[in-house]
C-alpha cells in the first residue's frame, strides 16, 4: 500500500501563524497535507525533536549574477548564491533583473529567466530594476512584465548610471498605482554625496572610512522622505529598502503614524556592523562598504526598535557579493579610492542564523516575529502568499529545521558563496538551520547538498497583499493629502 506521505517530519516545535504546535508535518506532491500528531509514516520519516520546524526563508533583497551600475559582475551566479542560501534555511530567493540604460525591459528579462532556470536549486521571482522609464517601457514593457509576475519595481534616487529624478519617480508611482505593483525605492540623496564625495577627494581622503563619511545619515533621510511625500502625492505604497539610519527609522515611524504608505526593509549590516568597521587597516574597510553605509550603535538599536515595533516589515540580506580583488572592490588596486569600490556586501547563507542568534536567543523578537521578518511578511508583501512564507495545509513544503543549541563561530570557509570573505569573520552565534526542505525535497541534510542544478522553479508572483494601517492604532485606511485628492478630481490620477 502506498505511503500517505513522501515525507513526514516528526516531533518538532511548529511555528504555524502566531501558533506553536508540537507535532508531525505530512508532506506529498511537495506541498504540505497535514499537520498534527502521530501522523502516519512518510515515505521517509525525519526527527526534528527538540527542534524547530519553521517556514523556509524569503530573502526579497539579494543580488545575483547582476551587473552594477559601475560594471561589475557579483562573484556569485545563480547556482553559488541559491546553494548559499539553501543553507542558511532560505528556500526562495528574489533577485533583481537590472534594466541599464540601453537595455529593454524584455531582453533584461529573459536574460536573467534563461540564467536562473539553468542553475537555481531553490525557487526564485524577480524584481525589475528600472533605469530607463522611456515611452515605449513605460507604455508597454513594464505593464507586460507586471501582467507576466514580475509585481515589484526597484528604483534609484542615486548612481548616475541609475537613478531617476523626482518627474521620472512620479511616472514610476503613477504606473504602479494603476498596474498593481510594489515600488521599491533605494533612497538616498545623489547631490549631497557627490558634493561631499568630491571635496573628501579633493583633500586626499581616500580611504574606506569616508564612504560613510559621503554617505552622511541626512543623503538617507532627504530622500527617504522625499520618496515618501512623491508616493502620497500619488496615493501609492513604496517599500524604502535598506534602512540605516536611526532618523531615517523615525521618519518612516513618524510616516506611518500620519497614514503613510509606507513599508520599510533593513539588513544584517545595519545590525551587526558599525561604520568603525570601514576603518580598518590599509583597504580592509573595502569589505564593510555598502549603501548606504552601516551607522553607529544608536542606530543599531534604532534599526532593532523598528524590528520589534512593525516599523521595518522585512529583513533581507542585500546580498552585493564583490570580492575584495581587481574584479570587485579593489579595481584600482592598493590605489583604490572609496568611490572606486564596488557597494554592498554578502549575507544571503548569514541573514536568518545572525538573527536567529541574535534576535530570538536574546529576547529581542520572538520565534513569531522571526518568521514574520524572514519569510511571511515577504510573501504578503510580494505576492507569494499562501503558496510560499507559512506552514499551513495547501502551502509549498518549504520547510527548515532548526537546532536552537548549535554554536558556531562563523568562517567563510564554511560558507557557500563565491565571496572570498565574509564581513562577520569570527563572530560566535547559536542556531542553525541543519535540514532544509524546498517544495517537499530535502535539500540541505547533514552539512550536504542534495539538490541538482536548475531544479529551483521559477515563481510567478501576485499583487502584493498589503494590508494598512501597519498595526498603527489611529492611522487612517487612506491618504487624506489634499493634493492628491485634487489630482484624482481632475482626472489626473487613475481612480
Amino acid at each position: 500500500m502506498a505511503q500517505p506521505f513522501d515525507l513526514t517530519i516528526r516531533h518538532g516545535r511548529i511555528v504555524t501563524g502566531e501558533a506553536i504546535v508540537e507535532g508531525d508535518v505530512g508532506v506529498r506532491d511537495g506541498r504540505i497535507a497535514a499537520i498534527g500528531t502521530d501522523l502516519a509514516p512518510g515515505a521517509r520519516d525525519v526527527d526534528a525533536a527538540g527542534r524547530w520546524v519553521l517556514p523556509g526563508g524569503i530573502d526579497s533583497h539579494c543580488h545575483v549574477e547582476q551587473l552594477s551600475g559601475m560594471g561589475v559582475m557579483g562573484a556569485d551566479d545563480f547556482y553559488s548564491a541559491t546553494v548559499s542560501a539553501a543553507f542558511g534555511g532560505t528556500t526562495t530567493i528574489i533577485p533583481f533583473a537590472a534594466q541599464h540604460r540601453a537595455k529593454a525591459v524584455p531582453d533584461v528579462v529573459r536574460d536573467y529567466a534563461e540564467r536562473a532556470r539553468a542553475k537555481a536549486v531553490i525557487d526564485y521571482g524577480f524584481h525589475l530594476i528600472l533605469a530607463n522609464p522611456d515611452e515605449r517601457t513605460m507604455a508597454h514593457d513594464l505593464p507586460e512584465a507586471i501582467r507576466g509576475g514580475i509585481t515589484s519595481l526597484k528604483v534609484y534616487m542615486t548612481y548616475d548610471a541609475m537613478r531617476l529624478d523626482d518627474y521620472q519617480l512620479l511616472d514610476v508611482l503613477d504606473l504602479a498605482r494603476e498596474h498593481g505593483a510594489l515600488v521599491m525605492v533605494h533612497a538616498e540623496n545623489n547631490d549631497i554625496i557627490k558634493w561631499l564625495a568630491k571635496r573628501l577627494i579633493a583633500r586626499g581622503h581616500t580611504a574606506p572610512k569616508f564612504h560613510a563619511v559621503a554617505h552622511d545619515p541626512l543623503a538617507e533621510a532627504e530622500a527617504a522622505n522625499r520618496a515618501i511625500a512623491l508616493a502620497r502625492l500619488v496615493d501609492t505604497p513604496i517599500l524604502i529598502v535598506h534602512v540605516a539610519g536611526g532618523s531615517t527609522v523615525e521618519l518612516i515611524r513618524s510616516a506611518q503614524n500620519l497614514g503613510a504608505h509606507v513599508l520599510a526593509e533593513s539588513c544584517p549590516q545595519y545590525l551587526f556592523l558599525t561604520a568603525d568597521d570601514l576603518d580598518r587597516a590599509g583597504l580592509e574597510g573595502a569589505k564593510f562598504c555598502c549603501s548606504p553605509p552601516p551607522r553607529d550603535a544608536a542606530s543599531q538599536e534604532s534599526v532593532w526598535q523598528g524590528f520589534m515595533d512593525g516599523t521595518l516589515q522585512t529583513y533581507s540580506s542585500d546580498h552585493a557579493p564583490y570580492r575584495f580583488d581587481e574584479t570587485g572592490k579593489l579595481p584600482k588596486g592598493d590605489q583604490t579610492t572609496f568611490k572606486d569600490m564596488a557597494n554592498g556586501v554578502p549575507g544571503l547563507e548569514l541573514r536568518m542564523p545572525l538573527l536567529f542568534s541574535e534576535g530570538v536567543l536574546k529576547g529581542r523578537i520572538d520565534i513569531h516575529q522571526f518568521v514574520r521578518l524572514t519569510a511571511s511578511n515577504h510573501a504578503d508583501l510580494y505576492g507569494l502568499s499562501p503558496r510560499k512564507g507559512r506552514i499551513a495545509v495547501g502551502a509549498d513544503a518549504d520547510l527548515a529545521i532548526w537546532n536552537p543549541d548549535r554554536e558556531t563561530r562563523i568562517t567563510h570557509a564554511a560558507l557557500h558563496d563565491q565571496v572570498g570573505y565574509t564581513p562577520y569573520e569570527g563572530k560566535r552565534i547559536k542556531g542553525w538551520p541543519e535540514v532544509v526542505v524546498s517544495r517537499g525535497r530535502v535539500v540541505v541534510e547533514d552539512g550536504q547538498l542534495h539538490a541538482e542544478r536548475g531544479s529551483g522553479q521559477y515563481l510567478r508572483r501576485d499583487a502584493p497583499r498589503l494590508a494598512w494601517p501597519l498595526r498603527r492604532p489611529g492611522t487612517s485606511q487612506r491618504s487624506t493629502n489634499p493634493l492628491s485628492k485634487a489630482l484624482a478630481d481632475h482626472g489626473c490620477l487613475p481612480d
